[in-house]
């Protein structure tokens, strides 16, 4: 058993699960590195079924991680569903915390932990995919001296994350899906300079862990912003990215967004308040209708009684309704 040189972290979303598997033939366990692989697929437990699809094509040994297994060299490790990858030095940590841009495994996770763990050492690979996950993690690794791969948006039926890593930071290569397993190799036998990872990085990395989760350490990566998140309601950070990057959020209990993901997660927020709230009027006016009637029933007058009429509620229920169906149609 042996530590790898070199760190490839890989991430794929939508129409992203044949893409390792085609880079990947290129590779055998002679090569001095270890894979890590995200991909946004489903939550539900198919974690064996990706290294089963990896295994005919592939010469490396595929494998869903154990918490603290040791990192090998010649293996390729994929993200269980529901857990976030992480990865320390020599050694693999699965996080149980909060989602990162929605998701959980999350590719900024997987990404920013490599970078302040092994700095220099890392290659970072975006695929295809939806929105912008992964841009912050790239800028991570390039910060931390590694070396940043983008596949070629016109070639992705989901051009999303490659476009947000190219439009965000200067990246090494931008090349095609076949090209990528020949511009790794010759990187895995370079002697990178050894250096440490920014302190903003590491501190990131170690949140996502769960060692540091206080308003201590946020407070030395952002600034307070008057923005709530949308999972937990506690205060947003705002997070400065260097570079062109637009700014990040991140609440001191570990959820963290992009702008285009917070803008999501907010609308998909609002849709469950307005649905509550529709469902609870129409509650109430049911339930006022019903004892309005068990009071008729008993001969009692409307004096007599203080509940509203069933059908008085009607209106506010008919305008929820309507604000209801507008805001669907603008988010």
């Amino acid at each position: 058993m042996s530590e790898p040189k070199f760190i490839i972290v890989v991430a794929a979303s939508a129409g992203g699960l044949s893409a390792p598997t085609e880079f990947g033939t290129e590779f055998n366990q002679e090569i001095d590195a270890s894979f890590f692989i995200v991909l946004h697929l489903s939550r539900t437990g198919i974690s064996d079924f990706l290294p089963h699809r990896l295994k005919p094509s592939i010469s490396l040994r595929c494998e869903i991680p154990a918490e603290e297994m040791a990192i090998e060299s010649g293996h390729i490790y994929m993200a269980p569903p529901n857990q976030q990858l992480l990865e320390k030095r020599g050694k693999i940590i699965l996080g149980r915390g909060p989602e990162e841009n929605r998701w959980c495994p999350s590719v900024d996770v997987l990404f920013k932990s490599a970078a302040a763990a092994y700095s220099t050492r890392v290659i970072g690979v975006i695929l295809i995919g939806s929105l912008d996950e992964g841009t912050a993690g790239m800028l991570a690794i390039k910060r931390s001296g590694g070396k940043t791969i983008v596949q070629y948006p016109n070639e992705a039926e989901y051009p999303d994350m490659p476009w947000s890593v190219i439009s965000n930071m200067e990246g090494d290569f931008s090349i095609s899906l076949s090209k990528i397993g020949e511009a790794i190799l010759p990187l895995t036998q370079t002697e990178p300079e050894k250096i440490d990872a920014p302190q903003d990085v590491i501190i990131e990395s170690e949140i996502a862990e769960r060692v540091v989760v206080d308003y201590k350490n946020i407070k030395q990566i952002g600034e307070k912003s008057i923005y709530a998140c949308p999972d937990c309601g506690g205060g947003l950070w705002t997070i400065h990215n260097k570079g062109k990057m637009a700014d990040r959020y991140r609440c001191h209990i570990g959820h963290s967004y992009t702008e285009k993901d917070l803008i999501v997660k907010q609308g998909e927020v609002l849709q469950s308040t307005l649905w509550a709230g529709l469902r609870i009027m129409e509650g109430r006016r049911n339930f006022w209708k019903k004892m309005e009637d068990d009071h008729s029933k008993r001969g009692l007058s409307r004096k007599e009684t203080s509940y509203m009429k069933g059908e008085e509620i009607q209106v506010p229920v008919d305008k929820m309704r309507e604000v209801l169906y507008e805001t669907q149609k603008k988010l």
